[in-house]
C-alpha cells in the first residue's frame, strides 16, 4: 500500500529515482497545475520491474456504443444458419433456460434477452494472416494485422447499459460515481518520460454525460494531476490557454517575463531549500511554459510524409479525423507520453449503438476507424515502436445474437476486445463464447482483467495500486491474462 509520509528533508524516492533515470519528471496537466503541490506518490512497484517491463506506453482505443463482437472479431456463422428462427427452434433452445443463465458465470449480470429471434450476420468475413483469424468485412484493414493481435473473446460485465462505458475505464459500476481510470493509475504509478508533457493525454470527444462524461479519463481521489489532459488536433489551439504569446506581445517580451518569474522562484527556493511543496509548484509552472511550445508541435502533422498520411487514411474524408488522432498518438508515443486515450463515436449512447439498421450504421462507423487503426499498428511496427507500445481496442459490451428489428440490443454476457504490441503475443485468440456468441464460456474475464494485463506489461501490480483509506475489491483490480502475455 502506498503511504508517502511528509518530511522536512529531501528524500530520493523510487518514483524520483525512476524519473531521474528516464530523464523525465513527474508530468502534470496544464489544467491542474495548482494541484501538483507537495510530494508525488511513491511508486507502488519495484523500479527494476518498471524499467524491464516490455511496454513503455499505451494507446487505448475506445469505440463508444457497443461494437458487435459477432460481426467483428468473434465471427458466428451459426447465426446465418438459424437466422429468423427462435431459440426454441434451434439446437440451442436451452440458452434461455433460467437455471443455465444463473449457473453461467455465477449469474453475474445475466438477464433473459427480449429478442429471441436470431439475426444473421450483416456483413461478410474472411480469414487473415498465418493465424487464420476470421474478421468481419467491416474491419478488413485491421484484419491485415491479424498476426499482431491477441483477441480476447470472453469478456463479460454486470452492466447491461451504456454506463458500462465508465466501467470499461474504471472497473467500477457507474452508480459508484467517479473512480480512477486506467490511464490515471498508469500516470500515478509511473510518471512521465518527457518533462515537457503530461503522462496521460486524451484525443476525441468524451463519452456521454449519462455514461460518466469527463469521468472516463478522470483520476477521482488520486487527484486531478493524474487525470487525462484533452488535446485537440488543431496545431493553432491544441489546448486552452496554451498559446504562448498574445497578438500584442512580442516573443522577446514574453520570454523576458518567464525568465524573471523563474529568477524570482529560484530566489524563493534558495531561502527555503527544504520546501518540497514550493519546488513542486515551480516545476509545475516550468512544465506549463514548456507545454506552450511542445503541445502545438505534438499535434502538427504537416512534416509527415504523404505516404504516412495515406497509411492512416488521412487522404480520405471518412477516415481523416480518426486517422489524424491515431497519427498524433504515434507522435505522442515518440515524445514519451505514457498513456494515450482515443475516443471514437461518442455522443448520446454512442455511434456504435445499433438497435436498428446495424448495417447502415456500421457501413459509416467502421470505415472511419478501420484504416486508421491498421495504419497505427503498421506504422508503430515499421518504426520499431510496437514492441514497447501496447495498443488496446475496446468497447463497453457486445450485441445480442437475437434480432431487434434490423439491429441488435446490448449484450454484456459475452464480448470481445483485442491487444497488440507491448509484450503481448500476436496471432492468437483467447477465451470463447458459445456458437451463437451469447455467453462467455471459456476462460471468462471481467473487464478489469484487461486493466491488470495493461498494468502488468508496464511493470505495475494492480493489487498494489492503492492509497490509504481507499480499499478496492478484487474485482476492481483484476488479474493479468497470462495466456496472451509473451
Amino acid at each position: 500500500m502506498i503511504d508517502r509520509p511528509q518530511s522536512e528533508s529531501p528524500i530520493l524516492t523510487r518514483r524520483e529515482l525512476l524519473s531521474n533515470v528516464s530523464s523525465g519528471a513527474s508530468g502534470l496537466a496544464l489544467t491542474s497545475i495548482l494541484f501538483k503541490d507537495g510530494y508525488a506518490a511513491e511508486i507502488p512497484s519495484d523500479v527494476e520491474s518498471i524499467q524491464t517491463a516490455p511496454a513503455k506506453s499505451v494507446i487505448w482505443l475506445f469505440m463508444a456504443g457497443g461494437v458487435s463482437h459477432m460481426e467483428s472479431f468473434d465471427i458466428k456463422p451459426a447465426l446465418n444458419k438459424y437466422a429468423g428462427k427462435t431459440f426454441e427452434e434451434t439446437p440451442f433452445k436451452d440458452f434461455l433456460d433460467k437455471d443455465r443463465i444463473e449457473k453461467n458465470l455465477a449469474g453475474q449480470g445475466m438477464t433473459i434477452p427480449p429478442h429471441k429471434e436470431l439475426k444473421g450476420l450483416s456483413t461478410g468475413y474472411k480469414k487473415y494472416g498465418e493465424c487464420g483469424l476470421e474478421v468481419g468485412d467491416w474491419f478488413q484493414h485491421i484484419g491485415e494485422c491479424a498476426d499482431d493481435l491477441a483477441i480476447v473473446r470472453s469478456l463479460w460485465t454486470v452492466h447491461p447499459n451504456h454506463g458500462m462505458q465508465l466501467t470499461w475505464h474504471t472497473g467500477h459500476h457507474v452508480r459508484e460515481g467517479a473512480q480512477p481510470t486506467i490511464g490515471s493509475w498508469v500516470a500515478y504509478g509511473l510518471g512521465s518520460l518527457n518533462e515537457e508533457l503530461p503522462e496521460f493525454l486524451v484525443l476525441g470527444n468524451s463519452i456521454g454525460g449519462c455514461c460518466g462524461g469527463e469521468y472516463g479519463h478522470g483520476a477521482s481521489y488520486l487527484g486531478p494531476q493524474y487525470a487525462g489532459v484533452k488535446l485537440s488536433t488543431d496545431p493553432e489551439n491544441p489546448l486552452p490557454f496554451v498559446k504562448p504569446f498574445g497578438k500584442r506581445r512580442r516573443k522577446s517580451e514574453a520570454r523576458a517575463e518567464l525568465e524573471l518569474i523563474n529568477q524570482l522562484n529560484n530566489l524563493s527556493l534558495q531561502r527555503r531549500p527544504e520546501d518540497a511543496a514550493l519546488e513542486a509548484r515551480i516545476k509545475s509552472y516550468e512544465l506549463a511554459a514548456k507545454m506552450q511550445t511542445s503541445a502545438p508541435d505534438l499535434v502538427s502533422i504537416q512534416q509527415e510524409s504523404q505516404a504516412t498520411l495515406n497509411l492512416y487514411g488521412i487522404n480520405h474524408d471518412h477516415s481523416r479525423e480518426f486517422g489524424t488522432q491515431c497519427l498524433i498518438a504515434r507522435r505522442m508515443v515518440e515524445a514519451g507520453v505514457r498513456f494515450i486515450q482515443i475516443y471514437h463515436g461518442t455522443g448520446g449512447a454512442g455511434k456504435w449503438d445499433a438497435h436498428s439498421d446495424i448495417k447502415k450504421k456500421y457501413d459509416v462507423q467502421a470505415p472511419a476507424v478501420d484504416q486508421p487503426i491498421s495504419g497505427l499498428l503498421k506504422d508503430l511496427k515499421q518504426r520499431g515502436l510496437l514492441d514497447s507500445t501496447l495498443v488496446v481496442f475496446g468497447t463497453e459490451f457486445g450485441r445480442t445474437p437475437g434480432a431487434q428489428g434490423t439491429g441488435r440490443d446490448h449484450h454484456p454476457q459475452g464480448f470481445t476486445c483485442w491487444l497488440a504490441g507491448g509484450g503481448i503475443k500476436g496471432g492468437i485468440t483467447h477465451g470463447a463464447t458459445d456458437e451463437l456468441g451469447f455467453y462467455a464460456v471459456d476462460n471468462p474475464h471481467y473487464v478489469t482483467d484487461v486493466h491488470a494485463t495493461v498494468l502488468h506489461q508496464l511493470g505495475l501490480d494492480s493489487h498494489k495500486l492503492e492509497i490509504p483509506g481507499r480499499k478496492r475489491l478484487d474485482i476492481h483490480r483484476g488479474l493479468p491474462i497470462d495466456d496472451i502475455i509473451a
